[in-house]
């Protein structure tokens, strides 16, 4: 991870500090480990401290039981500071805590708080983390079903994960719509699931009642940060962009070194650009120069503030495409291309942009199919593995309209068919390919797999 990013973790975690709420986990906990890291361990003694104000404020007679991380926190910050009594002081108190709580000594792990607080500090950090966030959040809810915070938590990492996922066509088929619902049940007034349930429901096309709790959402809780981020996502998909921008500005007043909200600013810009490209008649470059100066300012800081931001560094550079900048747009795909430890949707992103300049800007569909396919190699069932075959799909019906003896093409289209598992339109597609490029092994191999034996 970057010296920056955790400059961005530690924001972000500060910055739930100033909004508060009770559904996020213990900010001041995690941020323990991110100042032992920065080697500032007397801020991390100090946020050990608030996230004990702010869990006897918030949990009272729960007091004790919520501290078991805060007092295991204590005794492995003072451990790494040599401060070796003061740490066994802390290691008896979870003794005498946990004792009654558990199976035994040592065995904090199985308690629903402890959980719970690992899915939160998973939930903060990267993407593939979420899938163990969602295991950490299931296991509370085991011990603890009707834990309004346990089941956000839960809910959260459904929602999340679903993101990079093929979304369910039922809404009743969603578990992050029926998780959503489930904590909306226990606190009729959580407007952030409210928000997070309206955008799923939006994408399930049940608009109307999407509406309705976004209305609810802003009438009852304008001022909540969380919640103005979700109803600005909400509204910009719904193609209000203006409004989306307000909210986006408002969250911006509490919270203005997020690089979320500075992407998503881009990303209204950006759909303001593109708009205004489209309707030719009245094309006003001063105007079309003011959006991109801000499209790039948003995607811009995004990315300072957080460098492994690489959609934010993909979306400034298709402005820089939009502006003619091909040169710099180029060198940015390339740069990221070349990184190492990067997620896999991360990859998956970086090869659909890849392939998309190539088929549009350089006209090549050849290396436009080498980077889809590339895309695809790297995971399946997400949105994005969607888009190369969608991608991959066009280039190949096209080509094959323009040269039916193509034999690439249908090669293509037997792959696709074969992911999609029909494998009776594969196989005649390959035969296809095979009859124009005999010999060929990829498409002989593909052939002895899907052929049933006889």
């Amino acid at each position: 991870m970057y010296d920056s990013d955790l400059d961005d973790v530690k924001q972000r975690l500060q910055d739930s500090i100033i909004i508060g709420g009770n559904h996020q986990g213990v900010p001041q906990n995690q941020l323990v480990y991110i100042n032992y890291l920065q080697d500032n361990c007397k801020e991390a003694l100090r946020n050990l401290e608030d996230a004990e104000r702010r869990l006897r404020k918030i949990h009272g007679d729960g007091f004790e039981r919520r501290s078991i991380v805060t007092h295991g926190n204590r005794a492995w910050l003072h451990y790494h500071m040599g401060q070796l009594s003061e740490a066994q002081s802390y290691l008896d108190k979870l003794e005498v805590m946990c004792g009654p709580l558990t199976q035994g000594p040592h065995v904090t792990a199985m308690v629903p708080e402890v959980w719970g607080e690992k899915g939160w500090s998973l939930l903060s950090s990267r993407s593939q983390c979420y899938e163990e966030a969602k295991e950490c959040f299931a296991k509370t809810l085991e011990e603890d079903p009707d834990n309004t915070e346990w089941n956000m938590g839960y809910a959260t990492a459904l929602y999340r994960l679903e993101l990079f996922s093929a979304i369910p066509e039922n809404p009743e088929v969603s578990q992050s719509v029926r998780q959503l619902r489930r904590v909306l049940e226990l606190d009729p007034g959580e407007s952030v699931a409210r928000v997070m349930l309206a955008l799923r429901l939006q994408e399930l096309q049940q608009k109307a009642e999407a509406n309705e709790l976004v209305d609810e959402a802003l009438r009852t809780s304008p001022d909540s940060p969380f919640m103005l981020r979700y109803a600005a996502k909400f509204y910009r998909i719904q193609h209000d962009v203006d409004k989306a921008i307000g909210l986006l500005k408002k969250a911006l007043e509490f919270t203005p070194h997020s690089s979320f909200l500075h992407h998503q600013m881009g990303i209204c810009y950006r759909e303001k650009l593109m708009a205004l490209r489209k309707n030719q008649g009245s094309r006003d470059p001063g105007m079309e120069a003011e959006l991109i100066g801000h499209c790039k300012h948003h995607f811009g800081t995004a990315f300072q503030l957080k460098p492994s931001f690489i959609l934010a560094q993909l979306d400034f550079a298709g402005i820089c495409l939009m502006n003619g900048e091909s040169d710099r747009a180029v060198k940015i795909y390339n740069d990221l291309r070349r990184l190492e430890d990067v997620t896999p949707d991360n990859k998956q992103a970086i090869e659909i942009q890849l392939g998309l300049y190539e088929l549009y800007h350089t006209k090549s569909e050849s290396n436009a199919i080498h980077h889809f396919m590339e895309g695809l190699k790297i995971q399946r069932g997400t949105k994005y593995c969607k888009t190369c075959c969608i991608k991959l799909e066009k280039i190949a019906r096209r080509q094959i309209t323009r040269n039916p003896y193509n034999s690439r093409a249908w090669g293509i289209l037997g792959f696709l068919h074969r992911e999609a598992g029909e494998n009776s339109e594969a196989v005649e597609c390959y035969e296809k390919a095979l009859q124009w490029d005999r010999g060929n092994e990829e498409y002989l191999r593909a052939l002895r797999e899907l052929r049933p034996s006889t």
